[in-house]
């Protein structure tokens, strides 16, 4: 069963007694909360997502929650909680959801060591994944909603998931992160997406979240092989050009962007390498969504730059 077969009540009740167990994948979360809104965001973006019978167990009991006291009524604030123990400065309600999504981010990045996590967006099409790693300021959740909404398949738009062993790429195929003007950027190119209302003052400017396309929730277990990495840049009025990027600059890149990369130690050191070797490397500046859409989709059917 997934979230979509809950009532509105029924999500309200679970989130704010045990919990919702979210088969997050690979992860299984368990999400509490007393905000009522914050439950409608969940079930209108994480809908596609399976319902767990964990039986208590989750790998991150995560909660957002209203701050005690006055600040509950006036000017209210809400606070994200892992396993219980408060964490980061607490939030005004409306920036609740987006809240969750941080932190969500965070316990996986902060905890998730089996895996080595890269700040890049992860899209695949025909079992070949496209790494997309970059940072803030970059186009790169743009460029990944764009793409996802024409085929290609998301894993994740923060967080790569490395196996190192297995040599294969995982995500989580949650909500996409959109910022600023992406917001109606992503609106105007793809209609039919479900996206949030804005949420204005935030620390990242004025944020919304993106539905995750139902197929990629599907599949989210399912790894892919890595391909290529892209390096993606926005120019305003530039021409989509891809260049050849130096395997030997790629590899800093991915380090200076990887969340454990010193957790690793040696096997964060050959991680990367081994990652880097396995893809073509390039750089991709772009400024129209079609023309990105048109280059990245004939890179992935000749599978190399001639």
């Amino acid at each position: 069963m997934n979230v979509s077969g809950l009532t509105r009540s029924a999500v309200a009740d679970a989130l704010s007694g045990g919990g919702l167990y979210i088969g997050i994948l690979p992860f299984t979360v368990r999400l509490a909360s007393n905000v009522s809104a914050l439950g409608d965001d969940v079930l209108r973006l994480y809908g596609d997502f399976p319902l767990v019978d964990s039986n208590g167990f989750a790998d991150f009991h995560v909660e957002v929650s209203y701050e005690r006291g006055f600040r509950r009524w006036f000017k209210p604030l809400v606070r994200f909680y892992f396993d219980g123990r408060p964490s980061f400065i607490p939030l005004p309600v409306h920036q609740a959801f987006a809240m969750l999504e941080w932190g969500i981010n965070w316990c996986v990045a902060a905890h998730a060591h089996q895996y080595l996590i890269i700040h890049a967006a992860v899209i695949e099409r025909d079992g070949r994944s496209m790494i997309l790693p970059a940072p803030p300021g970059s186009g790169k959740s743009t460029l990944c909603a764009a793409l996802i909404n024409r085929g290609w398949r998301l894993l994740s738009d923060e967080l790569a998931l490395y196996d190192m062993d297995a040599g294969l790429v995982y995500g989580m195929a949650r909500p996409v992160n959109l910022k600023n003007q992406s917001i109606g950027i992503i609106r105007a190119h793809a209609p039919e997406a479900v996206i949030t209302a804005p949420v204005a003052d935030t620390t990242k400017g004025t944020v919304a979240l993106m539905k995750p396309p139902p197929e990629s929730v599907r599949r989210a277990r399912e790894p892919a092989r890595p391909a290529w990495i892209v390096l993606p840049r926005y120019q305003a009025g530039a021409d989509a050009l891809l260049e050849r990027h130096e395997k030997a600059r790629t590899f800093m890149l991915l380090a200076e962007q990887s969340f454990n990369y010193n957790v690793h130690g040696r096997a964060g050191f050959d991680g990367i390498g081994d990652l880097v070797e396995r893809c073509e490397c390039y750089q991709f500046t772009y400024s129209r969504l079609d023309d990105a859409e048109r280059v990245l989709g004939e890179l992935a059917k000749a599978g190399s730059l001639v």
